[in-house]
């Protein structure tokens, strides 16, 4: 019998199937906007842009949305963690807009969310205080994912879900009212106002 660290991925478990279709949508999703920013600019700056924005919901998002594109099939052919593969994303993603946001600053200008993420670069207080939660955010939640692939059985699963679940999910409440009050200073300081 396979430990947790070497259960297979199955498509036909339910926790494992609603994985797969996450991932695909969010691949989608990306490819999307690649063509959508190809066809409006060119594709470099398509693929410049794509990639600024891919570290925005890597940095700057609570749930690991962005390096979960990465970390999932990662984690599927080579049974490494998601939660190491996201530390390592998370450095991809911090050298990447250093290297733009000192030799291609103009890109930034491009997209409301490059606009914000270049805001939330330049100001470290209080704006990265947004960094610092989504950090945390990030890497509770794919824990979450590493430890629901790990989950094989119906039983597993609800002895995993008696211990800790409640404190877990207060948890990334909590976090999730950081973030959302933490943006919405962000966006009222920059003059956005969000349709009430």
């Amino acid at each position: 019998m396979p430990t947790n660290n070497e259960i297979e991925f199955h498509p036909k478990n339910n926790t494992h199937k609603e994985t797969l279709l996450k991932f695909l949508a969010l691949v989608l999703i990306l490819v999307g906007y690649f063509a959508y920013m190809s066809w409006k600019y060119d594709a470099s700056t398509g693929f410049g842009v794509s990639v600024l924005t891919w570290s925005f919901f890597v940095l700057c998002t609570p749930i690991a949305d962005g390096g979960f594109i990465l970390a999932f099939p990662i984690r599927l052919l080579f049974k490494v963690k998601m939660s190491y593969t996201q530390v390592v994303l998370w450095f991809v993603a911090i050298a990447i807009n250093l290297y733009a946001y000192f030799y291609t600053p103009d890109i930034y200008d491009l997209t409301f969310i490059t606009q914000l993420l270049k805001h939330i670069l330049s100001e470290p207080y209080p704006y990265w205080s947004i960094l610092i939660i989504s950090a945390l955010g990030t890497f509770l939640s794919i824990y979450f994912g590493d430890e629901m692939m790990d989950v094989a059985s119906q039983k597993d699963r609800e002895i995993a879900h008696r211990h800790g679940l409640k404190y877990r999910t207060l948890l990334v409440f909590g976090l999730g009212i950081l973030t959302v009050t933490a943006y919405y200073y962000l966006l009222s300081s920059l003059g956005v106002v969000l349709p009430g």
